[in-house]
């Protein structure tokens, strides 16, 4: 997230597996870390580029077309994944009022949280970047969506925010280019 340009020319959305107090304590640290605009996310609230808004924790976080804007709902809807907030959750409703605009990543976690989701997102035709293996503590949640053949990229932490910018240039994500190692597809570069 430090690596993000304030300028960012999208809206940024976080689910991390963490109860209330601590996603506003992550939200906080966070905009203290970026030059982007970090807090909790709110009912209803419109996302704005260069804006990043972090789950509640306890609520899952949504996004929905309304008046021409992309907002956020929260819900307590169950958890899905044992978790709420849950990554699936927020990814099948941001294909679901993006499309194909949407670039979803996948960093380190356990569990599978993130896999359905990240299927919705390519059957929208949207994008899925996910942190590799060698860089996450824990490979369960990319390893997941690497092992479906449903990420575009799988990159060590450092090289993400760069593939971001990439994709988003010109406030529309790129088709995939060549890396230097495997991708989940066939595995070939």
């Amino acid at each position: 997230m430090p690596a993000l340009p304030g300028t960012l020319p999208v809206p940024v959305v976080i689910v991390q597996h963490m109860p209330p107090v601590f996603t506003r304590l992550l939200a906080e640290r966070l905009q203290a870390r970026c030059a982007l605009r970090v807090r909790e996310a709110q009912q209803g609230e419109a996302l704005r580029p260069g804006e990043v808004l972090v789950a509640p924790g306890d609520w899952h976080v949504t996004v929905m077309r309304a008046g021409g804007e992309l907002r956020v709902r929260l819900t307590q809807d169950a958890p899905e994944n044992s978790c709420r907030p849950a990554v699936d959750v927020l990814f099948r409703s941001a294909a679901a009022a993006v499309g194909a605009g949407t670039l979803g990543v996948v960093l380190t976690g356990m569990g599978h949280d993130g896999l359905r989701g990240a299927r919705d997102v390519r059957d929208a035709g949207g994008q899925i970047v996910v942190q590799d293996q060698a860089t996450s503590v824990v490979w369960g949640m990319p390893g997941a969506v690497a092992e479906a053949g449903l990420a575009d990229r799988i990159l060590p932490l450092d090289e993400i925010a760069t593939e971001l910018m990439r994709r988003v240039a010109r406030g529309r994500p790129l088709p995939p280019r060549p890396s230097a190692g495997p991708t989940a597809r066939g595995g070939q570069p």
